[in-house]
């Protein structure tokens, strides 16, 4: 004789347990849909926020939007400020205001303090700004911190000049970026041998979210019963 299904309904508890349960579940859920939305939004209102700020009080009363309509536009400040920029650099690449920029640093460069703090910013803005084809295009398994431990990294080129020659290794030196997690924009400068590197098919995007998410988000898999390419590292 088959054994009838209990229809006793569940108690109480259990049903409110339950409820309890799936509306933790839908509201975690939700959070991770709305979460980064609501930062991205909030990051870009803030933002803009900050440079109408410090843009507008330079703006005359006759050029400011506040004037005609009595109310602030969010974002005009940013606007100017793209227009400024553009301007700006439009007028560094002619022979004038290549002339006026040398003669303002010439002018900054003779105070102690001012210069430091100028050289500094410079460098920092042509590193992060400069338009360059230099980049990493490579990513690779490299053992770090000891033997049997790999850490993914970023190859830079191939190693030059004195560090090339003053170590003591019959093989193609390999300068390689490793990055920490879960901030990338810090790191290691590693120069490894060639062959104690292996070859990633990810892209330099995938790895950096592997990076960043310290491990949680994966690249999608590649098909595997293509052979791998050999190791190409850039010369320049």
């Amino acid at each position: 004789m088959p054994k009838l299904k209990n229809l006793t309904p569940p108690p109480p508890e259990r049903r409110k347990r339950r409820w309890l349960a799936g509306l933790r579940n839908n509201f975690f859920t939700g959070l991770v849909v709305v979460a980064p939305i609501g930062m991205t939004l909030w990051l870009v209102w803030a933002v803009t926020g900050k440079i109408d700020g410090m843009v507008l009080p330079f703006i005359p009363e006759t050029f400011n939007p506040k004037s005609y309509i009595g109310i602030d536009l969010r974002g005009i400040g940013v606007i100017i400020f793209l227009i400024f920029t553009v301007i700006i650099g439009w007028m560094t690449k002619g022979i004038m205001g290549k002339s006026l920029l040398n003669l303002g640093e010439d002018l900054v460069d003779r105070m102690p303090v001012v210069r430091s703090v100028y050289n500094g910013l410079k460098q920092l803005a042509e590193t992060v700004f400069a338009q360059s084809d230099t980049s990493f295009d490579k990513v690779c398994l490299v053992e770090y911190p000891r033997k049997g431990i790999w850490a993914v990294a970023f190859i830079s080129t191939t190693t030059k000049g004195e560090v090339n020659q003053k170590i003591p290794v019959n093989e193609q030196m390999i300068s390689v970026f490793l990055p920490t997690t879960p901030n990338p924009t810090s790191g290691f400068l590693l120069f490894v041998p060639q062959s104690d590197l292996i070859d990633l098919d990810m892209s330099v995007g995938d790895a950096m979210k592997l990076v960043i998410s310290a491990g949680l988000v994966y690249p999608a898999e590649k098909n595997t019963d293509q052979p791998s390419l050999p190791l190409e590292v850039p010369t320049e």
